[in-house]
């Protein structure tokens, strides 16, 4: 029986490519510091975890080494890259300059986009740790710049900020609570629900300014995590 239109248009988009699959699963384990600065990443063992051929491990490297979260080198391997700090203060400038620009064109949010932000709140301080908190602070994030229509621009602050994310993982259970930072989260929507745009922009810029005073304590307990320090030893990189 020939396939059906509707079969043959949504069976794709319900599969992602094994290449997606495997640039997800690795750069969320990068970010998230489950393979750690350092470590040297074997394909074989990828392939493995990841029930994948290598190919498609293969290609999800060579676009992770584009963003600088690993770093492949002839005829030894490939490694995972230590946190550069400047590169996580470039991530900080597009990320806070988008942010701040959109929630400085939004006006007093609507009964149901309060809601809607208030509940989000709630869920993330439902949240124990920050592998259950990451994902629902992205949600809020994402939320923040559709109330002023930018929900797309999400996409170019997601591209910016992969070193920004490992140092504000690893500055997540180093220096502050999660809940510390859903406080950050309420301040802000309770600004703008009072209609004080001037105060929910104060209270989003110290938020995403935390990352520097945790990058320096980790820095300092960590050297090892960040570039110039000495190579680390090798080994399998630990699996999900």
């Amino acid at each position: 029986m020939p396939e059906t239109e509707t079969e043959t248009e949504t069976e794709p988009a319900t599969r992602p490519s094994a290449r997606a699959l495997a640039y997800g699963r690795i750069r969320d384990d990068i970010i998230g510091g489950r393979f750690s600065p350092g470590a040297l990443l074997s394909e074989n063992e990828l392939a493995a975890a990841l029930g994948l051929s290598r190919q498609p491990v293969r290609e999800a490297l060579l676009l992770i080494a584009q963003e600088g979260l690993v770093e492949v080198r002839p005829q030894s391997g490939t490694y995972v890259t230590r946190i550069d700090p400047d590169r996580v203060r470039e991530a900080q400038f597009i990320r806070e300059a988008i942010e701040l620009t959109s929630l400085a064109a939004c006006e007093t949010p609507t009964e149901e986009e309060e809601r809607m932000l208030r509940a989000l709140i709630a869920r993330q301080r439902t949240a124990s740790d920050r592998d259950e908190f990451y994902p629902l602070d992205e949600d809020f994030h994402r939320a923040l710049l559709g109330l002023a229509g930018h929900s797309n621009a999400w996409a170019a602050v997601s591209a910016a900020k992969g070193h920004l994310d490992r140092a504000r993982y690893v500055g997540m259970s180093a220096t502050r609570g999660v809940q510390d930072y859903v406080d950050d989260h309420e301040r802000v929507v309770d600004a703008l629900a009072a209609g004080d745009a001037d105060a929910a922009i104060a209270a989003l810029r110290e938020h995403l300014r935390f990352v520097f005073a945790d990058l320096e304590a980790v820095r300092a307990e960590h050297p090892e995590l960040f570039d110039g320090a000495q190579p680390a030893r090798t080994g399998r990189p630990g699996r999900r």
